[in-house]
């Protein structure tokens, strides 16, 4: 049989183009687009041999993509125009353009509508790699398309899958899957919400939490229970399996004392036993809130006694109580890891860290698109 051959849009720094060889499917991509210039250096540092047509898809016309005749597309759009925290203005955004123009050049101008109207067999996922065992949340809506007669075998129209379909598809319909697009996009992903700011120490929130646990960060009893219970998840990997050896480079990673005096009480912390991690987004690094988890690497000191009474310290004791944490950011190459991205996957010289973390932060888990692929195929 011969290779399918996979158009690859919205190519970034190739996290498609991974997960395509990470589903071992005997594959070629015909063309990567992408005009972000950075992204585009890190694809070609990777992927040398891939032709890379660095402008904008709106301006690639409809002879061109037929010029290529591929069989498959992958693509992700930008996903900042429909995020929570962003200004969420959906198709008004001048970032969907793009997507919008790919629309606009098939028979229909919405997706859905689109792949009905031309015979498309179609799901939709609602999906985090922790559902694969990775320790790291990273909720992103994903879709699979294939032209062809027989549905797939664990199709639900109109719902949204929130696992993959390796179990029992009449159990997995019964309380995880959600009716349509609109109520995906609302979803209150606990997973990756920022803390509330306006919450202060509260004795009455401490009711009803795990045996042994601590309040000691301005986060709710629901907040906390869901991370012990992620922390107990034997079917998710620890974080150590992810991480690089400590070494004397690692100390540009750790925060400095403006960013722990200031942000203590809204960082997520994590150990390297520890079996969850948050999203992180391409501020990570440069923002503190809601960025990403940070390390805490000294082992032997109990996050519980570090934070017990330390509003109630001069600043100089609590940095002092803080610093014995020795917490750090988490490495590109460790985030990398996180996402699925092989050893041998890597930046060239000139990119910073700095442009790593924003990059990463753009990009997909490369393990989630692999199965897809897999089960797109299959």
């Amino acid at each position: 049989m011969a290779a399918l051959r996979v158009l690859e849009l919205y190519s970034g720094i190739g996290g498609m183009h991974q997960a395509l060889k990470e589903s071992c499917t005997s594959a070629e991509v015909v063309a990567a687009v992408d005009v972000n210039t950075l992204a585009n250096e890190v694809y070609k540092h990777n992927f040398p041999s891939t032709p890379l047509w660095a402008k904008t898809i709106e301006g690639i016309t409809l002879k061109e993509f037929d010029g290529l005749s591929f069989d498959m597309i992958l693509m992700s759009p930008p996903c900042q125009p429909f995020t929570r925290i962003g200004l969420q203005g959906d198709v008004s955004d001048p970032r969907t353009k793009s997507f919008l123009y790919i629309l606009d050049i098939l028979p229909r101008n919405e997706l859905l509508q689109t792949l009905e109207t031309c015979g498309f067999k179609y799901q939709e996922f609602l999906l985090s790699p922790t559902c694969l065992g990775i320790p790291n949340s990273r909720l992103r809506y994903f879709l699979i398309a294939k032209l062809h007669q027989e549905p797939f075998s664990f199709q639900a129209p109109g719902q949204i899958l929130t696992r993959f379909p390796d179990e029992d598809l009449e159990d997995l319909c019964k309380d995880k899957l959600t009716d349509k697009v609109g109520e995906a996009s609302s979803f209150s992903s606990s997973e990756e919400k920022n803390l509330d700011p306006n919450i202060g120490p509260d004795c009455s929130r401490k009711k009803s939490l795990p045996k042994g646990a601590f309040l000691f960060k301005l986060e709710t009893v629901e907040e906390i229970k869901r991370k012990h219970g992620q922390d107990n998840d034997s079917s998710i990997q620890m974080l150590k399996d992810f991480l690089e050896e400590e070494n004397k480079e690692m100390s540009q990673y750790f925060l400095p004392p403006k960013s722990l005096l200031r942000y203590a009480f809204l960082l997520d912390i994590v150990n390297p036993t520890c079996r969850r991690s948050t999203c992180f987004t391409k501020g990570y690094g440069h923002y503190v809130e809601g960025t990403g988890s940070v390390l805490q690497t000294a082992v032997d000191v109990q996050l519980e006694s570090v934070f017990k009474r330390i509003e109630e310290l001069p600043e100089e004791e609590k940095l002092m109580k803080l610093s014995t944490l020795k917490l750090r950011y988490f490495t590109p190459r460790e985030i990398a890891n996180l996402h699925g991205f092989p050893p041998e996957f890597g930046f060239p010289d000139k990119v910073t860290i700095k442009q790593c973390y924003r990059l990463l932060g753009n990009s997909l888990n490369v393990n989630v698109v692999a199965k897809l692929i897999s089960i797109l195929l299959g």
